[in-house]
């Protein structure tokens, strides 16, 4: 069993500098993340810990969340 915190981690960190091109909703980071080989759990657990370092703004938008670096 791979190292939880690592992979969470790493996809913290692939997600920050997707974030450095502009925000992005949900579906939008899974969707391109997805291809790139990341679990869509542990993308929802890597937002969630940038959220709580305070690096991103997780907003709802009629039917979407959307992402944003802060």
């Amino acid at each position: 069993m791979e190292n939880l915190w690592a992979k969470i981690g790493e996809t913290a960190g692939r997600i920050y500098h997707l974030l450095e091109e502009g925000e992005k909703s949900l579906y939008q980071i899974e969707k391109t993340l997805k291809k790139e080989g990341y679990n869509s759990n542990i993308i929802k657990m890597a937002i969630g810990w940038l959220a709580r370092e305070d690096k991103v703004e997780v907003l709802k938008d009629k039917n979407k969340w959307v992402i944003k670096l802060k």
